[in-house]
């Protein structure tokens, strides 16, 4: 009992070694870039000094002083939580508005002017509007957060819904569909991988605008927390403040490929549809 029992340990020790050995084959060429890139940075430190680039070091011992005293997740917690009231806010009529629209081209004609200038237009410049108009809170960060990702997704599932096969639609009606089911079992479907792209595209831009929405005004957030940094020259808290930015874009980014999955299982892998052919 005692051999099976060790036997079975180091089978799994192996097991998990092998996994480490795989997940690095298969990253080599991200690390490669991850330490090509620390390396570029302490090298721009060691040159100019860290008055002008803070180390990476010196970064990373500021980061978990600040995870550990609770001051840098709650700075994250506020801009992350503006983010995804945002993301949510702007999302989800963005994202139905198209399937409404689909059986009324000449509206959807008479609103694409509007929606192209809505989405040309710089966004930071309606921040100072959000400020006057819901105030310095956490409301005028939302609202720049839902205006820039409600655009971003329409236009995604827009052409998810024109990217539908006409065909297939007139085939689903002569078997007996009603408008429900075609947009239910076809419209919905097609439109899904170019609604998820949609928020891949958005995520980031959700909590770029936040921390925009902060710089110009609060008192909390990431986008507070780098401009006191600047205020007072503190290099390493700017660059520690946008290390936990780019982790929460990261992390938002792994939800979003988490829940398309789970959404798209029907779909066969890529491999497998290159090799048939569809």
């Amino acid at each position: 009992m005692t051999s099976l029992g060790e036997s079975r340990k180091s089978g799994a020790a192996e097991l998990g070694v092998g996994r480490v050995v795989a997940w690095l084959k298969a990253h080599s060429h991200q690390i490669l870039v991850f330490v090509i890139l620390i390396a570029g940075w302490q090298a721009l430190t060691l040159w100019r000094g860290v008055y002008w680039f803070s180390s990476p070091w010196g970064v990373l011992t500021r980061f978990i002083n600040g995870i550990l005293g609770g001051e840098l997740l709650s700075h994250a917690s506020y801009t992350a939580s503006e983010a995804v009231i945002g993301f949510v806010i702007g999302a989800i009529p963005a994202t139905i508005l198209p399937f409404l629209l689909r059986r009324w081209p000449m509206a959807t004609a008479i609103l694409d002017p509007v929606m192209v200038g809505g989405y040309g237009a710089p966004k930071l410049a309606l921040a100072p509007l959000f400020i006057l108009w819901f105030g310095i809170g956490i409301e005028s960060k939302v609202a720049l957060v839902a205006i820039t990702v409600f655009f971003i997704v329409y236009f995604s599932a827009l052409s998810g819904v024109r990217a539908l096969e006409p065909k297939l639609v007139q085939m689903a009606q002569v078997a007996g569909a009603n408008e429900r089911d075609v947009a239910r079992y076809i419209v919905f479907p097609g439109a899904v991988p170019y609604i998820f792209t949609g928020f891949r595209i958005a995520m980031p831009y959700s909590i770029g605008g936040a921390v925009i929405a902060e710089l110009l005004s609060a008192n909390r957030g990431l986008g507070y927390l780098i401009q006191f940094s600047a205020t007072n020259f503190d290099t390493t808290g700017i660059f520690t403040a946008l290390f936990m930015t780019t982790l929460i874009v990261a992390l938002g980014n792994w939800s979003v490929n988490i829940v398309e999955r789970r959404l798209l299982r029907w779909r066969p892998p890529p491999d497998v549809r290159m090799q048939t052919g569809t």
